[in-house]
């Protein structure tokens, strides 16, 4: 099985309320990206990132869609974001931008390509 001993009918459970939830739609993240549409671009970007630069500092210098004050979309529904972005937002987990967990590789939509991070779900 899994590193959980013992908690094979619990670990069942949740994943039950979480596919429960899916299909609802009603699950949302509070996302934050930087979109470029050149790679080249969006790994200068990544490398901003890992030096220390902060994600919405990054964002404003080089996203170039409508989400350049610091790269926040706010929060967005299940089904309001492109199939590949919206699986990366979900599968994130919750981090700050003092301490960021993003998409690395970014992401390949047809806008382009995103480094994404997640503040938030609900």
């Amino acid at each position: 099985m899994g590193p959980k001993k013992g908690s094979g009918k619990s670990s069942k459970d949740k994943e039950e309320d979480s596919s429960g939830k899916q299909k609802k739609g009603g699950t949302a993240v509070k996302v934050r990206h930087i979109l470029c549409e050149k790679q080249s671009k969006v790994l200068e970007a990544l490398e901003k990132l890992k030096s220390g630069v902060k994600f919405p500092e990054v964002a404003s210098q080089y996203s170039e869609d409508k989400a350049r004050q610091g790269g926040d979309l706010g929060w967005m529904v299940r089904g309001s974001m492109v199939g590949e972005f919206q699986d990366a937002a979900f599968k994130l987990p919750i981090s700050t931008v003092n301490n960021p967990v993003y998409t690395e590789p970014p992401i390949k939509t047809k806008f382009g390509y995103h480094i994404i991070m997640v503040e938030g779900k609900k």
